[in-house]
């Protein structure tokens, strides 16, 4: 069976206007890919005929991932091309090929995962899913331990998705395959990689986290500098977080520091607000008030520039504490703003975890 997914866009713009990410990732975590991705200007009308004819006589499945306002010329050409018609859901079947119409701007009758599913049904493939959730693993390490998993099972599919430190490893298996083969990969995985695992499921940190606090029946506080509040904003994303989330604070100022978490004048001065000592005395502070079990605090500079201390850019210290002892982790990211301090919000959480785990 091979997949081709058209994407008709206008390509004077720049390429992150239309992203079809979503397409491939859906297609990918039913165990289906692309083995062609034509990106094709839709001023461009001869290239467009020259590749619907292709995926006529080449691909069992076509995705095209245009603007609505091109349906209508597409199914008459599409329709003329394949003898066959489309129905209320943008498909149009014949007795071996389909093509499904999705608009990037909206008016789509079928979800992605309604194509996969249809695609799989149609062909008799029935897959299983399974997660392995991670922090901080590095990413050679990650793809060695997959090829390995790979190498060990080949009918295996692995999907490796990052975000600013948080992996997803999506483990894609055949329902007709003993679930002895998937424990055996799970077994691979983890022996890489268990002390950056925070979750064998779907899920994500901050929901990860919150069962954790939940079950330990522990509180939870963060005093956030340079993450500027984005820590407590990835915990009141999950429902219900109130049962155990008390307070966060944005102390940015060397003064709110000071007098909010009682950190100590000669700590900043002689170490600096970016240092092990000042995050330490920033989370035992927090937790010294007896508001919470867990305190995370966070400094460090996020750029684009550094400041007056000649520290580098992606500097940071992240804290845990609990009431009987402090950790202190040192680290230096790499990236623009944005990337530096989601990819230390994330740190943040799963040190949280590892700590009460």
């Amino acid at each position: 069976m091979k997949n081709c997914l058209v994407v008709l866009k206008n390509k004077k713009l720049s390429d992150d206007t239309v992203s079809y990410t979503p397409c491939e990732r859906a297609f990918a975590s039913a165990g289906f890919y692309f083995d062609k991705i034509a990106v094709i200007g839709y001023d461009s009308s001869k290239d467009i005929v020259c590749q619907l004819k292709e995926c006529r006589e080449g691909f069992e499945n076509t995705l095209i991932f245009c603007p609505s306002r091109m349906e209508t010329t597409l199914k008459q050409f599409i329709e003329q091309l394949y003898g066959s018609r489309f129905d209320m859901a943008k498909m149009l079947e014949t007795s071996d090929r389909t093509v499904f119409l999705r608009f990037y701007d909206g008016n789509n009758a079928i979800s992605l995962e309604e194509i996969t599913a249809y695609i799989g049904k149609k062909f008799g493939y029935r897959y299983g899913k399974s997660y392995i959730k991670a922090v901080g693993a590095p990413e050679n390490e990650v793809v060695e331990v997959v090829e390995k998993a790979k190498a060990a099972y080949p009918g295996l599919n692995c999907n490796v998705y990052s975000d600013c430190g948080d992996c997803t490893i999506e483990i894609i298996y055949s329902q007709d395959e003993p679930k002895m083969l998937l424990d055996d990969v799970v077994r691979i995985l983890l022996g890489a990689l268990d002390k950056y695992v925070y979750a064998l499921e779907d899920i994500t940190l901050a929901q990860r986290l919150f069962q954790l606090l939940k079950l330990r029946r522990m509180k939870i506080c963060v005093a956030e500098s340079f993450t500027g509040g984005g820590v407590g904003q990835k915990l009141v994303e999950v429902p219900g977080i109130s049962e155990v989330y008390f307070e966060g604070l944005n102390t940015y100022s060397n003064e709110a520091k000071t007098s909010r978490l009682g950190v100590d004048e000669y700590t900043i001065k002689s170490k600096g607000a970016v240092s092990a000592e000042t995050a330490k005395e920033m989370a035992e502070g927090l937790i010294s008030q007896g508001n919470c079990d867990v305190a995370i605090s966070t400094t460090g500079i996020a750029g684009p520039k550094s400041d007056n201390s000649n520290k580098p850019v992606g500097l940071c210290y992240i804290a845990v504490a609990l009431k009987d002892r402090t950790s202190v982790n040192r680290f230096v990211l790499k990236g623009d703003r944005q990337t530096i301090t989601r990819t230390a919000i994330n740190y943040a959480l799963f040190l949280a975890y590892k700590q009460i785990k």
